[in-house]
């Protein structure tokens, strides 16, 4: 089975006539903020809602501290029908503003991520992935009459079961160091260095961790895309967007909690536009075959390939194939079969000598590239 590719959007049109509010956060409630914003004007929407976390009082670690989040007022809910009101608002109003090849992402906990789950699949949207984020250093679970809480939920969904949406397979395939990215992520909680503190505390009790964030845009948008998230907190989500590339829109209705959030994104460094590109699906790249290479004299008839170790050697023909003893066919074909692997990528498993050093056979179809651009 081939390697599956980049599922990509086609890429709108420049919306002329909306005016969004890029790099702002809107305060007040969410659900009339959004309802501010155009129809289908957004790329992505990232929300972080509240848990209603349903402890039935506070909850104090062994030395008698206080676990923040537990009694904030914004958790708090009378019931579970009042808070499936509230999800069900502003899930409505984030399906409005999500252009219809649009994705969301919803992260929670057991206390909440199943009840946003099935209402949102009741308003439409389709699930594509639940993804696990596995705490690398959870907190215990002080009362001890459970197991740890190490893990949260994130759900992505698209707008409708036949809706297009953004997936940048290949960069996540390199992110993960040549293997297929999965659905459990291991990351800590936000902590040291990247944990905001005001006055010594804590700025917010649950903020996420950026490389989180950076996973999920990296995964799901492009530069230039506008990620909207209704409960934006600290500004996680906007100062990622900034680094990324990507346009930002942020709801919060706390006031402090905007102040902090300005005030980190404005420091966030965006990256470099080369650093931006991210890996090629094989649909997207020029498709080049090794023969044109050999036949643009890049390489020559009678030419030696070696894979990087120098385990297996391979002659290149005149039409393009290679032949390494009994092996013989296209320089993907050879190199699966003497691995015995189930696939080869002949580009990068294949090297050539080059002024006393082994180059990967892909630098010479770069070089072609550059010829033909020129």
């Amino acid at each position: 089975m081939g390697e599956v590719t980049t599922i990509r959007r086609p890429r709108a049109r420049p919306a002329e006539a909306i005016e969004l509010p890029l790099g702002q956060i809107l305060a007040g409630d969410c659900v009339e903020a959004m309802r501010a914003l155009p129809a289908a004007s957004v790329d992505l929407v990232f929300a972080d809602p509240p848990y209603n976390l349903q402890l039935g009082g506070d909850l104090n670690r062994p030395d008698g501290s206080h676990v923040d989040a537990v009694t904030d007022h914004w958790d708090r809910f009378a019931d579970f029908a009042t808070y499936d009101r509230f999800t069900r608002d502003w899930l409505t109003e984030a399906r409005r503003v999500l252009k219809p090849d649009g994705a969301l992402w919803v992260i929670g906990s057991y206390h909440n991520i199943y009840r946003v789950g099935a209402i949102l699949q009741d308003l439409g949207f389709w699930l594509l992935n639940d993804i696990v984020w596995r705490k690398s250093n959870p907190m215990p679970n002080f009362r001890g009459t459970r197991f740890t809480n190490a893990h949260e939920t994130l759900l992505w969904a698209s707008m409708g079961e036949k809706a297009r949406y953004q997936f940048n397979y290949r960069a996540m395939k390199t992110l993960n160091d040549e293997l297929q990215m999965r659905s459990d992520w291991v990351f800590p909680i936000c902590g040291g260095q990247e944990r905001i503190k005001k006055d010594g505390h804590k700025a917010h009790p649950t903020q996420k961790p950026e490389a989180l964030l950076y996973r999920v845009l990296l995964a799901t948008t492009e530069p230039g895309d506008v990620v909207l998230d209704p409960f934006f907190g600290t500004g996680t989500t906007g100062a990622v967007a900034k680094r990324l590339g990507r346009q930002w829109i942020g709801c919060e209705r706390e006031a402090g909690y905007r102040e902090v959030a300005m005030e980190r994104i404005g420091s966030a460094l965006p990256l470099d536009e080369s650093a931006l590109a991210t890996m090629q699906s094989r649909k997207d790249a020029p498709r080049v075959a090794f023969g044109v290479v050999v036949e643009a004299g890049l390489l020559a008839p009678g030419e030696h390939l070696f894979d990087k170790q120098r385990r297996w050697t391979a002659t290149v023909r005149a039409d393009g194939s290679v032949v390494s003893g009994r092996e013989s066919g296209s320089i993907h074909g050879v190199g699966k079969a003497l691995q015995g692997a189930p696939s080869c990528n002949g580009w990068a498993f294949w090297h050539v000598e080059r002024e006393g050093q082994l180059k990967p056979l892909d630098s010479l179809r770069q070089l072609y590239l550059l010829a033909a651009e020129d």
